[in-house]
């Protein structure tokens, strides 16, 4: 009998939903400082950018690997002081998360567990660029995924009036 209720025990667990961090890397990292050393001379005042996109792709069955890619672009006046791409690659093994949960598994809750390590080393390569630290503001992926979702439904709405339109 107790085997009976192990083996139960054992299925239900195979049917729960896991999730797991396998790996965090760098994919892709640079810097530039295309006008220094007279970028130096300026007063230090940046108005800096952040360009941010997340992506995914299925490596196997239950595995997954997302990359968050960060630009960001300091520029002193109309002088670019530097540029730092950074490409931040995280494996995830994801199982029993199907749908609306997945997408949001792997476009918000993933990117937010890799965005501190990118965030570190934007602000190593910043500093050897010698340049003042830059701390990013953390970010609300959450916030953007949703609003990446309403963007996609609104276009598909339009698509859809406009495809009523021309029959």
């Amino acid at each position: 009998m107790a085997d009976n209720q192990q083996a139960a025990a054992g299925s239900e667990n195979a049917n729960q939903p896991q999730f797991a961090l396998q790996r965090i890397y760098v994919k892709d990292l640079s810097f530039e400082s295309p006008n220094a050393p007279s970028v130096f001379q300026e007063q230090w005042k940046p108005q800096v950018n952040l360009d941010l996109n997340t992506s995914h792709t299925k490596i196997s069955d239950n595995q997954y690997e997302v990359v968050l890619a960060l630009t960001v672009t300091a520029k002193v006046g109309e002088k670019v002081a530097y540029i730092v791409e950074i490409q931040q690659g995280g494996v995830f093994l994801v199982q029993n998360i199907e749908g609306p949960q997945l997408g949001q598994m792997l476009g918000a809750y993933c990117p937010s567990i890799l965005f501190p390590y990118a965030r570190e080393a934007i602000d190593g390569m910043v500093n050897k660029g010698s340049f003042p630290a830059l701390m990013l503001a953390p970010v609300n992926f959450d916030a953007i995924y949703a609003q990446a979702l309403k963007r996609k439904q609104e276009e598909a709405q339009a698509e859809a009036g406009q495809e009523g339109q021309t029959h």
